[in-house]
């Protein structure tokens, strides 16, 4: 297990191919692996042990990561004939019948699919505890929460179980998990990622899919085979200059670097502005031109714009529920927070939904505008540390009380209870739904651990279809500030 985790996930499809290693026995290295940490992490929920070691003896595709074990997040991806849960309870046995597109991509690369990871409920916050699983927790201190929505993945890839695993991202859900557990990972562009047959842009174009992963490259590698418009893709983004693996290699140039210290009425906690202040220290010495700037978009509009969206699309979700279950969604169906958040959204009306989707383009045109003085945003990528589990979940005496509320049928009172509980969860993460809303591709660079051992990661935004100057970025940052290396002791204490 110790020489399975030295190598990222080409460095063992190197194996591979020089036939240094086996399908076979990388597998049974990461099976090992997740035996021996996974009891205390809870970060595979659906282990898929025999049929990975059928697969892996079958004969594999012959593609860039034939033989590499691989995990998808239980959310969005479907793998026919194993269940779906989206994080739900009533969903722990819904099976679909057919592979998405992503997921025959994985499998044309020649991945390993062994396990599904652990997510919050329809993929909805920033943090990993679902009432069907179980939380997830992190590797570099098991008291605290790995993030989300793909908590489960970050914690199998930081624990070493996999050295890159499958995230999606609709308000940071790839970003903030990577920013939590030490590593690296990036939300493509919209439209970068085939998101078929089942959907056409998930959350009106918000999610993004891709990897987290330990090494620059791999996330460059895997964005390379997985891109590319599907059958009935509602439209088709231009083709990037080079492939994102040659990109890593390759020098951004001096780049124009604005950086964002302050989010209003968003204390930001020292130990991310030392982050940041650590990422400017390496852009500097890397030639590269970092300034101060005002916060180019408006916060406000933000929050209101992106908190729209998520009522409404939760509403939308429980329909999808009910079409799946072939009935009424019950209240017990579901996580109380998810049927509340519903309800919210069915207050709204649709001319709300679409004048929010509208403000997009105001949000986009501010960033457009910025990017005619600047390559980069750089901003802390959460406003706080990794926090404890449990401690962003509803205190159980407000829960008690929005229940009341509920069955009492009082909307304008709930609506102000819960707009609230989110705005102060939004402030935790005010940096990472931007990219979210105006299609950008934003990745999270782990630069930093603070004074308690815990990873503190900074966001890197660039102008849409830009991820190649992203992964230039990233590449020459990891060169200059390398954290590959870098274990968790308590992972690595329970082998």
């Amino acid at each position: 297990m110790d020489e399975f985790q030295q190598y990222d996930a080409i460095g063992l499809a190197d194996l591979v191919r020089s036939r240094a290693a086996s399908p076979a026995e990388l597998l049974e290295a990461a099976i090992a692996r997740c035996e021996a940490v996974n009891p205390r992490l809870n970060a595979v929920i659906v282990p898929l042990f025999q049929s990975a070691r059928i697969a892996a003896a079958s004969g594999l595709p012959a593609g860039p990561f034939s033989g590499v074990p691989f995990l998808l997040k239980d959310m969005l991806a479907a793998l026919a004939g194993v269940p779906l849960a989206n994080g739900c309870k009533a969903l722990r046995h819904w099976v679909p019948h057919h592979d998405s597109e992503l997921v025959r991509r994985f499998k044309a690369a020649g991945l390993v699919i062994f396990g599904k990871t652990n997510a919050p409920e329809f993929g909805l916050v920033g943090y990993t505890e679902p009432e069907a699983f179980g939380p997830s927790r992190n590797p570099w201190s098991p008291d605290h929460t790995p993030g989300g929505s793909s908590g489960g993945a970050a914690a199998a890839v930081a624990a070493g179980i996999v050295p890159m695993a499958h995230g999606g991202d609709g308000g940071g859900s790839i970003r903030i998990p990577a920013s939590n557990c030490g590593l690296f990972g990036l939300k493509p562009s919209r439209g970068r990622v085939p998101q078929g047959p089942d959907f056409a842009e998930s959350w009106s174009g918000a999610v993004q899919e891709g990897v987290l992963s330990r090494s620059v490259r791999d996330s460059a590698a895997m964005l390379d085979w997985i891109a590319g418009a599907d059958y009935g893709a509602p439209f088709a983004i231009a083709e990037p200059a080079m492939p994102y693996a040659r990109a890593v290699l390759a020098s951004p140039g001096k780049l124009r670097v604005g950086v964002v210290r302050q989010a209003p009425d968003t204390p930001i906690h020292a130990d991310c502005l030392a982050a940041l202040d650590q990422a400017c220290s390496a852009l500097a010495e890397l030639g590269h031109c970092v300034e101060e700037v005002a916060l180019p978009w408006s916060h406000e509009l933000l929050v209101e714009t992106y908190l729209t969206l998520y009522y409404g699309e939760v509403a939308a979700d429980l329909r999808w529920l009910a079409r799946l279950l072939g009935r009424k969604v019950r209240r017990d169906d579901v996580e109380l927070e998810t049927w509340i958040l519903a309800r919210m959204g069915e207050s709204q009306s649709a001319a709300d939904f679409v004048m929010a989707r509208r403000d997009w383009n105001i949000l986009a045109r501010s960033m457009g505008h910025f990017h005619q003085t600047h390559d980069v945003l750089l901003t802390p990528t959460l406003a706080q540390p990794p926090t404890r589990i449990g401690e962003l979940r509803m205190p159980a005496a407000q829960k008690l009380a929005v229940g009341a509320i509920d069955r009492l049928g009082a909307t304008r009172l709930l609506h102000g209870a819960i707009h609230e509980q989110a705005r102060l969860n939004f402030a935790r993460m005010p940096f990472t739904q931007l990219a979210n809303l105006t299609g950008q591709p934003a990745m999270s660079v782990p630069l930093h651990w603070n004074a308690a051992g815990l990873p503190i990661g900074v966001q890197f935004v660039a102008a849409i279809n830009r991820e190649d100057l992203l992964f230039s970025l990233a590449g020459q940052l990891e060169q200059a500030r390398p954290w590959f290396n870098r274990r968790p002791a308590v992972a690595a204490s329970i082998v």
